[in-house]
């Protein structure tokens, strides 16, 4: 499908088709559509993990998630916009999302400080001071050239206060409105803006955070601050309260969240987009997602199996190699072992997304997530 993107254009978005609340869409960029749901693989510093560009061209790829915190600090934003930005730099020419940097303040907390004007950090890399504001992560982001930029937002910890939750959801909320003051849809060559809603584990923050943010011109919405240690039942619960609060005709994005039960449990809620860095890094650590669960591949009882890792599978590792030779580059630490691996889990992923989307288009996905809980739900104990 071709699209050709017009500046002013405030439609970004398209309802394909429903079934209960979930939905498929079409989501365009100036780099391309994309069909949602969707997965997008994480591409922290650039590039998915063991991974190139023709191996995710090979999976289909529709759009991949780049890391505004670490690219600024390593090569450096301005480095990339002199080589064309972060399409020509890493030679990928779909559209990319990248983060604000918001996450990456809350996991290194012990290194940074939030304040009204934004962020104050110490580079985890060689300690020299840093302040991310609203308008300085929308220049980092415009610098990359990103297809859709995040506002900076502030994530809380599992277990804050009521009190810093409230003063938390009105500086996301301010920090909001800087980002769009500072990156104008007529200034974004096309590039799509998200907010990112908050309110940690009290609901009625959320709906205010959703009411403060739905009521400006942002072209997509997210939920923020889960997977922050709360448990699934937590977790569902208020993605489930939150999702309908979002508006209708604009993408829904559920950031870091990323079991195969969350994700078909997001997408039966009404999300449409999902990230995470469980896939690349449980094939790292030699945990691989089929069709009939999960496998450890470094287990014994594979050492003489010549059977395919997931017979339900096309990708290229299931093409071509036994459940036994996988077990061995991993045991011998190969690094091939990496690559296949990240090839296999990735292509179940992305898979479930599209299955998901297809199950929708044909109004049979309550049976669609029926076999994912069966498969997954019984041992959904990570997090990514």
């Amino acid at each position: 499908m071709e699209y050709t993107h017009d500046v002013a254009r405030a439609v970004c978005f398209e309802v394909c088709g429903r079934d209960g609340a979930a939905r498929a869409g079409l989501l365009r960029t100036p780099h391309g559509v994309v069909e949602t749901p969707v997965f997008m693989p994480v591409g922290t510093a650039g590039s998915v993990k063991a991974l190139a560009p023709d191996d995710l061209h090979s999976l289909k790829v529709g759009i991949l998630l780049g890391n505004t915190y670490h690219l600024h600090l390593r090569p450096g934003d301005e480095l990339i916009a002199r080589r064309g930005g972060l399409h020509a730099f890493s030679a990928w020419d779909k559209p990319i999302l990248t983060d604000s940097g918001g996450f990456q303040a809350f996991s290194l907390a012990a290194l940074s400080r939030v304040g009204e004007d934004g962020v104050t950090f110490r580079s985890h890399l060689d300690g020299s001071k840093r302040l991310f504001t609203p308008e300085k992560v929308m220049s980092i982001q415009a610098a990359l050239g990103s297809d859709i930029m995040m506002v900076l937002d502030e994530c809380l910890p599992y277990g804050a206060s009521r009190d810093v939750t409230c003063a938390s959801v009105e500086r996301t909320t301010r920090w909001a409105l800087r980002c769009l003051e500072a990156a104008p849809r007529e200034q974004r060559k096309g590039r799509l803006l998200f907010a990112v809603t908050q309110g940690g584990f009290f609901p009625d923050r959320r709906a205010a955070s959703v009411e403060q943010l739905t009521a400006r011109d942002f072209d997509g919405f997210a939920l923020g601050g889960l997977s922050v240690g709360e448990s699934r039942a937590e977790m569902y619960d208020l993605v489930q309260f939150t999702t309908p609060l979002l508006p209708e005709d604009k993408p829904r994005y559920l950031m870091g969240v990323g079991t195969p039960q969350d994700i078909v449990t997001g997408i039966a809620a009404g999300l449409d987009m999902f990230d995470c860095v469980l896939p690349t890094r449980n094939a790292r650590n030699g945990t691989l997602f089929t069709s009939q669960g999960k496998i450890n591949i470094k287990r014994r009882e594979f050492a003489e199996d010549d059977g395919p890792l997931d017979p339900d599978c096309s990708c290229y590792t299931c093409r071509t190699f036994s459940r036994a030779y996988l077990r061995h580059l991993f045991k011998a630490g190969e690094i091939l072992s990496f690559r296949l691996n990240s090839l296999h889990n990735l292509a179940y992923y992305l898979n479930l997304a599209r299955g998901a989307r297809e199950a929708i288009l044909q109004g049979r996905f309550t049976a669609f997530r029926a076999r994912i809980a069966e498969i997954y739900g019984r041992n959904a104990s990570e997090s990514g």
